[in-house]
Parts: C-alpha cells; structure tokens; sequence
C-alpha cells in the first residue's frame, strides 16, 4: 500500500514510522524541506532507539527508512496513495484546505484520514466531494509505542471507508476503537477532562505537579501523569482543545487562568523547554514557578 503523510511533526512522523515498519510504502510532505528532513531525522532517532533496546534489528531499521521518501509538493504526495493521512495543526479550516487540495490530486479511490484529536471530522471531510472516503484516524504521541487509535466516524463516512480504516490500524499493529464523530471523540474528551483539573489543583496549591502526576501513575497505574502529558502534547494544543469542548459541551472544560498565563508567556511545554515542568534534551530537569525548588 501506498501511504502519504501530511506533516513532518510529531504525530506525522510517529504515523509515517509506523506504516512504513508494516511494510507500506510511504511519502512523508511537509511545507518546508528542513521539517522533511527533520521529521525523517526524528524517525530515525526513534529506530535507533529501538535498535538501542533490541526492540528493532539493524535490518529492520534499513528496510523501514528505504520505504520513506520526503516532498514538499503536496501533489506528488499524494498522487498515487491509497491512504493519505493528513497531519497539519490543529485548525479546522487548514484541515478543510488540506482535504480539498488532497482531493484534487489523489486517486478517486484514495481515503482521506484526518489525525485530528478533537475537531470535527463531519465538518473537514464536508470539504471533499466524495466525503464518504474521508474518516479521522487519531493516533496517540509517541506514535510507535502507544496502541490505541481511534477511527472517527463522520456523518457522511461510508462503511468501506470505516471497514479500510480498522484494516490499516490492525497492519500497523495498533488496536482500533470505533467511535461516533462527537466533540472531544473519547479519549480527547476524557484526557482533557483529567488534564483540566490537574491544572485547577495546581492553580488552588492542592499539590505540586510532579505529586499530582505520582498520584496518578502510582495510584492509578497510568504511564504518564495528566501535567507531564500536558506539556509532553503542548499546552497550546491542550488550550485550543479546551475552548472547542467549552464551546461544545459547556464550562466544565474552560480553561483555567494558569493554562492561559502558560500559553500567553510562550511556555508551551516540552517542545520549549518550559512548560509546568522545565526540559532539558527531551527529559524533565525541575518544575516551573512556584513549585521550581521541588526535585
């Protein structure tokens, strides 16, 4: 199968990574040729990590980079994928662009999945004129190690669209939950519930971030606390993700003062160094403000 990736970041590598491991053919597009790069960089690091562990051999980390090619040009991306996925930031209108160019340029029959964690995907795929082929397909960050995608269905999504979709998440050896096109999905709309008042109980003094985190991961076994996640996701995604839910769902999701003064002052978590918690080369070196002497 022939899959493109739209966007070099984050998940659009984790993505690119994991389809070209099952074995698909995969052109990873990016705006600028350095993000390309980059994200083909990042891909590598993370099999040589695999590599590092005995989790991936030598030969597996070859084959998997030789079915990686890189472009700028969206068309050739595109032109004769079987499944594109696009990766772009988290804007409904963006993402509306993107499946309409996509559209254009892929083959009729080509499905068009959107990574998008908690947008509307009845509204991006309205963008394409055949919008039974487009879906959402939600990987989880880091990509190449957590299991769980989930397959939004939008209101137009045809079955085969739905069945071609569960099929892929199943090759690239992830488990598939199927979920209605709702606000926040599930797991987006649950996480951020948890992450929301994490934030209130640091905002109200009730403990310091690293505790809240350790009361979690120790009391509720959960491999990563709801700050740390946080600022792992980036607190301006955790921002925007918050003001459609209380959009959509109501005041139980506005976003506390403390997530907003983060944002604002450009401390947006892991990918800039300081967030809840200050990073240095990807690992937690102390927490910020208040609680900054905690070790």
């Amino acid at each position: 199968m022939n899959v493109a990736v739209l966007g070099a970041g984050t998940m659009g590598h984790g993505i690119a990574q994991v389809s070209a491991m099952a074995g698909h053919d995969v052109t990873i597009r990016d705006i600028e040729q350095e993000l390309v790069e980059d994200g083909i960089a990042s891909i590598e690091d993370n099999l040589r990590g695999g590599v590092d562990r005995d989790k991936v051999t030598d030969e597996e980390m070859a084959a998997t980079l030789d079915r990686i090619a890189g472009t700028t040009d969206l068309a050739d991306a595109v032109s004769n994928a079987d499944l594109v996925v696009e990766a772009v930031p988290e804007d409904v209108d963006l993402k509306k662009q993107t499946f309409e160019e996509v559209e254009a340029a892929a083959p009729g029959d080509a499905v068009i999945a959107s990574n998008t964690s908690s947008l509307p995907v009845t509204e991006i795929v309205s963008a394409l004129d055949d919008p039974g082929r487009g879906i959402g397909l939600h990987f989880f960050n880091p990509v190449h190690i957590m299991e769980l995608v989930e397959v939004v269905v939008g209101e137009q999504t045809d079955e085969g669209t739905v069945e071609f979709a569960t099929d892929f998440v199943a090759d690239v050896g992830k488990t598939a939950v199927e979920v209605r096109d709702t606000a926040g999905f599930a797991s987006s709309r649950l996480g951020v519930a948890l992450g929301v008042e994490a934030m209130r109980m640091v905002e109200e003094g009730v403990a310091s971030p690293r505790d809240i985190d350790r009361s979690m991961e120790l009391g509720y076994n959960h491999p990563m606390g709801p700050i740390e996640l946080g600022d792992v996701v980036g607190l301006d995604v955790r921002l925007d993700i918050l003001e459609h839910l209380r959009e959509e769902l109501g005041e139980r999701f506005r976003p506390p003062q403390v997530l907003r003064r983060k944002v604002r002052a450009g401390k947006l978590g892991k990918k800039t160094g300081e967030g809840f918690y200050v990073w240095e080369d990807g690992e937690i070196a102390g927490v910020s403000g208040d609680w900054g002497d905690e070790e």
